[in-house]
């Protein structure tokens, strides 16, 4: 396993904006943008915003660091022009006593944590010891892609009505030969959606979720499995995933072989 340098450490998180970056950059060109989306720069740091999607996912600053606070005002100029409330992610790499005065000052408190994970990768990666031959894996091809939209909902516990948005936001990602989209099935029934996103050589742990009825089953291990073997197969050197501080999705990777890199700091208005 190799050692967590601070370069290392830019690699992932450089891997998190990316991979944020792509997804929405794609679905602003859908329908004139008719979901809102806005991306913007500062410094280092990437302000994303998604007026038609609320909630924390979309609508969040990642890279802000101590080397570019006088960004701040401008930051949170951003999200309060569009309505929504200024949410930065902020990793130990790049924080400091500067940077945490000054959040707080303008009136944030940190909310909470999110977990980064790791792990190197070589060609020929055995497979994952402990999957569960009864997981059949597929990918989903445009034509079916229906299906991911309402396994996705299902599993996120959301509301039917959003399936058809989440059909055509992620539908528009599966265009793309940096996107993959899996289905895996158990006993031939749909189970759950796992996504890969590669750049580079960099490979991304996407959106992953089971349907409640086949949980505890190794859905989850063997998509991580899958999405892992595949990323080695394209000669990617890391493999990277987020997921809640102490999760089933944390221990999952864990599980995997990943390693916790860091864990964001997330910070919100008071």
């Amino acid at each position: 396993m190799s050692v967590l340098t601070k370069d290392l450490m830019k690699i992932v998180e450089q891997s998190e904006i990316d991979a944020l970056e792509d997804r929405l950059i794609r679905v602003k060109s859908m329908n004139g943008n008719a979901m809102g989306v806005e991306l913007q720069r500062f410094g280092n740091a990437v302000a994303f915003s998604v007026k038609n999607i609320p909630g924390p996912s979309f609508n969040t600053a990642k890279g802000i660091s101590g080397e570019n606070t006088d960004f701040l005002d401008e930051i949170v100029d951003f999200y309060a022009s569009r309505g929504i409330p200024a949410r930065f992610e902020v990793t130990p790499g790049n924080a400091s006593t500067d940077l945490f005065r000054k959040l707080s000052t303008k009136g944030f408190f940190q909310s909470g944590f999110h977990t980064t994970l790791y792990r190197p990768l070589s060609t020929g990666e055995p497979s994952l010891n402990g999957a569960d031959n009864a997981v059949q894996m597929e990918e989903i091809s445009i034509e079916n892609f229906d299906i991911f939209g309402e396994l996705y909902t299902r599993g996120f516990g959301m509301p039917t009505t959003f399936k058809d948005y989440v059909t055509a936001n992620n539908k528009v990602l599966a265009e793309s030969d940096n996107w993959t989209f899996y289905l895996a099935r158990v006993g031939g029934e749909p189970a759950g959606i796992g996504v890969l996103y590669v750049k580079n050589d960099v490979a991304t742990l996407a959106a992953s979720t089971t349907v409640p009825e086949f949980r505890n089953k190794g859905v989850q291990t063997a998509l991580i499995q899958k999405r892992m073997q595949q990323a080695a197969d394209e000669g990617c050197r890391y493999l990277v995933g987020q997921a809640a501080f102490g999760s089933v999705s944390q221990k999952n990777m864990e599980r995997a072989g990943l390693r916790v890199a860091y864990t964001n700091a997330v910070w919100e208005k008071i």
